[in-house]
């Protein structure tokens, strides 16, 4: 029986950890913003139901950040408005990452504002009514499972126990971003805004957020250009373009399939309406000065006039990444032979490596941040020696290395010009921009401060500097961190169509997978070939096993022979399975009870149905902790006979 049945309206108790929800969550309508005279919503509209997770998807600059702070009141736009369902928590990712002497564990705990009043007014309080309510709502926000939810948020985001119980201040920017993003996973906001939130991930981080984000159970809105991440987790695309918003339903396989097919026929109905107005207009210009035709000519013209003109398409400008193919060397480029690298004298990060690198490896290098593929990215660039062992590379090799942390390196008064003009001196600033135009910096872009330029910017600019000497082998540390879909796409072209060796770290699965046919695990102080693909790999990841398998000597194979025992055996083991079912089953049960009958009403003397409910709901807890002792014993008899 379930609780509250054949009781009064007034003692009903329902289960439930937020308010009951309403088909919407966020209703935004006729919205227009504009920056700096810039016109970057028109009259835009979109309604997110509540409880789906949709992806925001736009190119680079079309507003999508605008539309989150518009969201969270920090803009004011210009017309429109924008509701959020009433009483609905909204949260976002902080922009400052925390770097204090808390843990982080506790950095994350402290992050839950209602859950320490309510922990802190518990301590004082006197009114046992008031006691009940706060105890109540505690268990509502799952505060007596606070320290294991936030310690299993940020062991997914690659913390250990260790790490957790270490100073926040004691980690770099990129660490502490991802405890920043751990903090409000943990605070399971209504609805939760994600920009990019991948970035400061590895590809283990990105497999476990993906699936953070699907069992969420409220409402998410992330803006992300990593594909495997909008097709796995969300249900539904908002796509910003032209200053509008447009609701897709279903992934962004779904949503990009749809797009395409739209604007085919709006190709196709563009194309019909001018060749019927060019048809039109021809027989007007033809016969509206003919006496015996000109009532028809006035006719189509006015016909021409009525015919309103289909907007046309928008331009799709993608940047085209170009890297300049190299003069071919002898293999191997590089060879390694017990090898060992690292920062301090005495304390190698890798160690025993031996390995070697030819014109054609396209290698992608996987592992957990912090296991040292950076580290690995710079012995190969030659910003690091080594401390052990031998590393031997062609003469002749150039090596273009690009990771996020170089645009510190750019002059920041400086312009894209003026950093290409110092790598192509004695040519023209003719032959100088056109390099740059390559790489999407036209006139409008070429002359502008480094400081001014965006994130993907820079890295475009980043990899015309790279690969300016046509080097033999290319580096690529996060290289898709602040680039679009179409950018991406275009990167991986370019990658593929050069003739060079190309190592890549990346988080990005869809790059790794398009550009990548051999991977390497950095695991346990070493680098190993892994035997296997990328889907293989994140099965590793998700079961983890982080590491390269292990091959199992074949042995021959015997058939066993059926036993008496062996069907016992199986029977033992699903009737266990059962109980263990059972008794979570049963658990989960008595809970409610036991927090139903913290509810004060059921303790009002003076009414005689709460009398009858207290003693019903009693007796109900009673009666499932007796089955529940049972299915117990059956369950560890079951145990102890399967271990026997």
């Amino acid at each position: 029986m379930r609780i509250g049945a054949n009781c009064n309206d007034l003692f009903v108790i329902v289960f439930l950890t937020r308010s009951v929800k309403t088909p919407c969550m966020l209703q935004i309508t006729d919205l227009t913003y504009r920056i700096a005279g810039k016109l970057l919503l028109d009259n835009a509209s979109v309604t997110v139901p509540d409880g789906h997770k949709i992806g925001i998807v736009g190119k680079n600059g079309a507003g999508k950040t605008t539309l989150y702070k518009l969201i969270l009141g920090e803009l004011e736009s210009d017309d429109g408005n924008i509701r959020v369902r009433k009483n609905a928590v909204v949260g976002q990712v902080a922009q400052e990452a925390p770097g204090g002497p808390e843990t982080l564990l506790e950095t994350v705990l402290a992050s839950h504002k209602e859950m320490n009043a309510l922990n802190a007014e518990a301590e004082t309080c006197q009114d046992p009514d008031r006691i009940a309510a706060i105890h109540e709502r505690l268990a509502d926000i799952g505060a007596y499972e606070a320290e294991a939810r936030a310690a299993s948020i940020l062991s997914g985001l690659g913390f250990d126990d260790a790490a957790q119980r270490r100073a926040c201040s004691e980690f770099s920017g990129g660490w502490r971003m991802r405890v920043a993003l751990a903090c409000t996973l943990f605070t399971q906001p209504d609805l939760l805004l994600l920009d990019e939130p991948t970035n400061y991930l590895d590809l283990e981080g990105v497999l476990w957020l993906e699936n953070f984000i699907r069992n969420y159970p409220y409402t998410i809105l992330i803006i992300s250009h990593d594909r495997d991440l909008l097709n796995s987790s969300t249900s539904a695309i908002v796509h910003l373009e032209q200053k509008k918003l447009t609701f897709y339903g279903g992934n962004f396989e779904k949503f990009e399939k749809t797009y395409r097919e739209q604007r085919e026929l709006q190709r196709a109905a563009i194309k019909k309406q001018t060749a019927e107005r060019e048809h039109i207009q021809k027989y007007v210009d033809r016969f509206r000065y003919k006496a015996s035709k000109a009532k028809q000519a006035q006719s189509r013209l006015k016909m021409l006039e009525r015919m309103e003109p289909l907007a046309a398409l928008a331009e799709e400008h993608t940047v085209q990444f170009n890297f300049p193919n190299p003069a071919e060397l002898a293999p191997p480029l590089i060879t390694m032979d017990k090898l060992a690298v690292g920062y301090e004298e005495g304390k190698p990060i890798l160690r025993n490596l031996s390995l070697r690198i030819d014109m054609e490896d396209r290698i992608a290098l996987l592992g957990q941040n912090g296991n040292g593929k950076s580290t690995f990215a710079k012995l190969l660039s030659d910003r690091l020696k080594a401390m052990d062992g031998s590393i031997v590379r062609s003469r002749k090799l150039g090596i273009g290395y690009f990771a996020q942390h170089q645009t510190d390196e750019l002059d920041p008064n400086g312009t894209p010009l003026t950093h290409l003009v110092e790598l192509m001196k004695g040519k023209t600033t003719t032959q100088v921009r056109a390099r740059l135009g390559v790489f999407g910096f036209g006139v409008d872009k070429a002359d502008n401060k480094i400081s001014t330029l965006s994130g993907g910017e820079k890295a475009r600019l980043l990899f015309a500097l790279m690969s300016f000497n046509a080097p033999q082998m290319i580096i690529l540390d996060e290289p898709t961190n602040h680039l679009d879909m179409d950018s991406r796409q275009s990167l991986i072209h370019a990658i593929n169509e050069y003739e060079g060796a190309v190592i890549l770290i990346s988080h990005d699965s869809y790059l790794v997978e398009a550009c990548a046919d051999r991977i390497m695990v950095v695991d346990k102080g070493t680098i190993s070939n892994f035997d296997g693909d990328l889907n293989d790999y994140k099965k590793l990841v998700l079961t983890k096993k982080v590491g390269p398998p292990k091959k199992e000597k074949k042995e021959k194979s015997v058939k066993p022979q059926k036993k008496t025992g062996d069907v016992e055996l199986k029977k033992m083991r699903a009737d266990h399975k059962e109980a263990e079912k059972q008794v979570e089953f049963l658990t989960k049960e008595i809970k409610k009870y036991n927090k139903a009958l913290t509810n004060p009403k059921l303790y009002n003397q003076k009414d005689p149905n709460a009398a009858k409910a207290l003693r019903q709901f009693t007796k109900e807890k009673a009666d499932l902790e007796t089955k529940l002792e049972k299915v117990e014993e059956l369950w560890m008899s079951l145990e102890e006979k399967i271990n026997a």
